[in-house]
This record gives C-alpha cells, sequence and structure tokens, in this order.
C-alpha cells in the first residue's frame, strides 16, 4: 500500500515555535515509523505556500517597510519581529493585491524566495539536524503539480468549484451536496488562499496513493474536513490527524503576536544542547512532544518537564542497552510486528500510540532499533 503524509507547512516567515515543534515531530515519527512497513511519502513543500497573502504579503512588507535589513545576519528572533510587524500593519491595512503580483509571479516563474525567508529556511536545516528530522526538502523548489486556473477547470467538472469572476465574485470551493457550506479560496481578481494551494498540489498525486493522512492544526479543521471531502470525491481515501497547539501558561500564543526565543525551537536548543547525549536528547523531545502533550493542549509546556523526560530517555536507553546480544537481535527482528500493533487498523502508524508503548513498564520494547530508525 502506498501512503502519502501530508501536514500543514509552516510559511519561512518566523521562528519555530512550541507547537510548530510538536506537529513535526508527530509527522516525522508518523512517517519515519510508516516507512517501515508500507511505501510512505511525505509531501512538504514551501514553494506551493509562498504565493498566500500571508508569505507574498510579508516579503513586500520587508521591501517596502524594512528595506535596510540585511538578512545573511538576521536571526529567527530578529524576523520574529518582522512578522509581527507586518501583521499588525496588515490588520489595518491589507496588502493590495496589485503590490502582491510581483512577488506571486516570481515564484510561479522560478520558485523564487526572498532573502529572509531563504536565510529561515538555512536556519530551520540546522533546527532539523539537531533533532533528527527527516528533512523532506524544505529549501527545494517544488511548485504544485497544477496552475491555479488547471484546478478551478478541475474542481468544475467535478461539481466541486463555484467561480464567480465574471460577475465580480470570488472563486468557491463548492461541497454542498455534502452538507458543507461554500468556502472562500481566491479572490475575484485571482488570489489563492493556502487552501486552493494544498488543493494545487493534492489533486495531481491523488492517483498514485491508496492512502492518504492529512495532519493540521485543529484551528483549521474546518477547512481540513472540506478538503477531506473534495479528495475522497476525487476517489481518495483520506484519514485526517488534528493536533492541538501547545499552551504557555495555560494560554496558547499564535507567532503573529510574537514568540519569546525561550518557547521557540532555537531557545530549546539553547537549554537542553549540553544537557543530554544527542540520542538520548531527540528520543526525549519525542517522548515530551508526542506521549507526553498527546493530540490536546490540555497541558501546559514546561520546561522542567521536558528535561525531565530527556533524563527519564537517557536512562531507558541505558537500560536496554544492558540487554545481551541475543535480545537485541530478536528485539530488531521484532520491529515490525511492534509498528504494526500501533497502527490503530490504518496504514500509517499512530505516533502516539508508538511513542506511549516506549514508557510501558511489563512489555518488551525493541527500543534500540526504534530509537534508531524512528526516533533519533
Amino acid at each position: 500500500m502506498k501512503v502519502l503524509i501530508a501536514p500543514v507547512t509552516v510559511t519561512p516567515t518566523k521562528a519555530l515555535g512550541l507547537s510548530h515543534v510538536k506537529g513535526l515531530l508527530w509527522v516525522d515519527t508518523m512517517y519515519r515509523a510508516t516507512r517501515l512497513l508500507t511505501d510512505a511519502d511525505y509531501l512538504y513543500s514551501h514553494t506551493t505556500y509562498n504565493t498566500t497573502r500571508q508569505t507574498a504579503g510579508f516579503w513586500e512588507y520587508l521591501d517596502r517597510a524594512c528595506p535596510d535589513v540585511d538578512a545573511s545576519t538576521c536571526t529567527e528572533d530578529d524576523v520574529g519581529r518582522l512578522y509581527v510587524g507586518y501583521q499588525a500593519e496588515a490588520r489595518e491595512r491589507p496588502t493590495p493585491e496589485q503590490a502582491l503580483r510581483p512577488y506571486i509571479q516570481a515564484v510561479e516563474d522560478s520558485g523564487w524566495v526572498h532573502p529572509v525567508s531563504r536565510r529561515v529556511l538555512d536556519l530551520w536545516v540546522g533546527h532539523y539536524a539537531w533533532l533528527g528530522l527527516h528533512d523532506p526538502g524544505i529549501t527545494q523548489v517544488r511548485p504544485p503539480g497544477l496552475r491555479f486556473e488547471e484546478a478551478v477547470d478541475l474542481l468544475a467538472r467535478h461539481g466541486l468549484c463555484l467561480d464567480m469572476r465574471r460577475d465580480g465574485g470570488p472563486v468557491f470551493l463548492d461541497a454542498t451536496a455534502q452538507g458543507l457550506p461554500l468556502r472562500t479560496i481566491a479572490t475575484p481578481t485571482g488570489h489563492p488562499n493556502y487552501l486552493a494551494c494544498a488543493l494545487r498540489e493534492l489533486i495531481p498525486l491523488l492517483p498514485r496513493y491508496e492512502r492518504v493522512v492529512l495532519v493540521h492544526d485543529r484551528e483549521l479543521t474546518e477547512d481540513y474536513i472540506l478538503l477531506d471531502k473534495i479528495c475522497t470525491t476525487l476517489g481518495a481515501t483520506v484519514h485526517r490527524v488534528a493536533l492541538d497547539r501547545v499552551p504557555v501558561d495555560n494560554v496558547v500564543r499564535s507567532s503573529r503576536h510574537g514568540v519569546e526565543r525561550r518557547h521557540t525551537l532555537a531557545g530549546l536548543a539553547d537549554e537542553l544542547g549540553d544537557h543530554a547525549p544527542a540520542e538520548a536528547l531527540r528520543l526525549g523531545m519525542r517522548l515530551y512532544f508526542i506521549a507526553g502533550l498527546g493530540k490536546s493542549g490540555h497541558q501546559s509546556f514546561r520546561m522542567d518537564r521536558l528535561r525531565c523526560t530527556v533524563d527519564r530517555a537517557a536512562k531507558l536507553l541505558a537500560g536496554a542497552g544492558a540487554g545481551d546480544t541475543q535480545a537485541d537481535t530478536d528485539a530488531a527482528e521484532d520491529v515490525a510486528a511492534f509498528l504494526r500493533r500501533h497502527t490503530g487498523g490504518r496504514a500509517h502508524v499512530d505516533p502516539y500510540r508508538l511513542t506511549s508503548a516506549l514508557l510501558a513498564r511489563h512489555r518488551r520494547v525493541p527500543l534500540h532499533p526504534l530509537a534508531h530508525a524512528v526516533y533519533s
């Protein structure tokens, strides 16, 4: 069975915060575990979403309001502050679409990336390496398989799109036959939003996969239910995984309002860089953000608990290493069977079930093989 894992893409306009870390670790674990059982691909393209107002608007703001910014020396904190400034201005005076067009055209023509966002992506490459994350090609140019007009035509042929541009209206996704309301995906001038971008990317890929797993913020559930319905109507079998964001002191803070460095991935690296060996650190991060926090947002982030979880990961690895050679060999042979027990009957491995099982006290766990293949 061929599986496509397609999470929400984080735009390169900010620092990676705690909620981003949670999402990246969940998807990384899902992908790496699933590919040990079946043919799995990880869809993650920044090129596809760089035409949205969130990204193209930020780039226009940088060039207009902050022309002296030196992208080569920007830190993520610097970019985050600039992004807060852009969002504050955009709430008062949204960027005119005419001003966005050169940026959108540059992305469509060549996959161009603003130097500030290129700098962010380069920094993220280092973060991925520190966490031991699979890099799905975050710095690569990967245009979507369909142009916007091609996607609109295809959707219209299936009765899934209502294009009102001739009458001065927007373009709507139309899943009213499934009981869902109309959803705007492009302005009257044809500027698509992130949902339209997702469809441009997903639609041409659907025939290649038996299963599609959409991973998204719970805040986007309504849009992803719609995306699920559209893909299903086009012949795909879809499963959605919704993750809550990570609260701090019981409050979820959006990056558009600013994020303290200690609550970013760079800040976590500052705190934990020398706290434990790399394998224990990577396992501990996943134990905390996947098994500890779970899908929900009921628990606030706590650095002391993260440190304790990293320490526990180091002890687990040390304890597992005390076994005899034959036990280690047998455990390695049991990895596939162990993973299958944590699919929940689906084509992909459930990160929460799998990661929580590593903490079981009275069950044999092939910890070292899993740590090497999935968690580091």
